[in-house]
């Protein structure tokens, strides 16, 4: 693979967000992955809207954009009038109605992203089944070998940092 990919294969995972319990994309973000204005983007959705139904694109609530702005460093997101949401689908159909080699090419990345992060999802279910398995066939010895390979598959938290300027504590 090489640099320009593997640069834009980590950028399309980190556009990836799990909203209504779907994994998204979001407008302003695809767009930039396929080099277009935000608005180009949804004026294609738009006049292509028997293409898009509820499950392949829909609109944030306020209340959603709020929380994406907040674990996103873009200020953008914080007040926009409105941020549309692609799901897996919707981003395909997006490469037909953008019709440019760059779509396609980009197209073509991102499914392969949503595929690599669906196979790690199915691995981890696979080996915490494995690992169930394996543990109830052996004693107490060795619980705690287990219950540390439970701790490493275990996501870590998202660690926020603290934002703006803190005064020394006067002694």
């Amino acid at each position: 693979m090489t640099k320009s990919i593997a640069r834009r294969v980590v950028q399309i995972e980190k556009a990836i967000f799990i909203i209504r319990g779907e994994r998204v994309m979001l407008d302003r973000d695809l767009a930039k992955i396929y080099g277009v204005e935000t608005r180009v983007l949804n004026q294609a959705a738009s006049r292509n809207r028997e293409r898009f139904p509820q499950d392949f694109m829909f609109e944030l609530t306020r209340d959603e954009i709020l929380r994406i702005s907040q674990t996103v460093t873009s200020s953008r997101l914080k007040y926009p009038k409105r941020v549309t949401a692609f799901t897996e689908q919707g981003v395909a159909m997006l490469s037909s109605v953008l019709r440019s080699k760059r779509a396609i090419l980009v197209n073509v990345e991102i499914m392969r992203t949503f595929v690599r992060l669906r196979r790690m999802l199915t691995s981890n279910v696979e080996l915490a089944g494995k690992l169930a398995q394996l543990e109830s066939k052996y004693d107490l010895q060795f619980k705690v070998v287990f219950d540390a390979i439970r701790q490493l598959m275990l996501i870590p938290p998202a660690t926020k940092k603290a934002i703006g300027f803190r005064a020394a504590a006067k002694s």
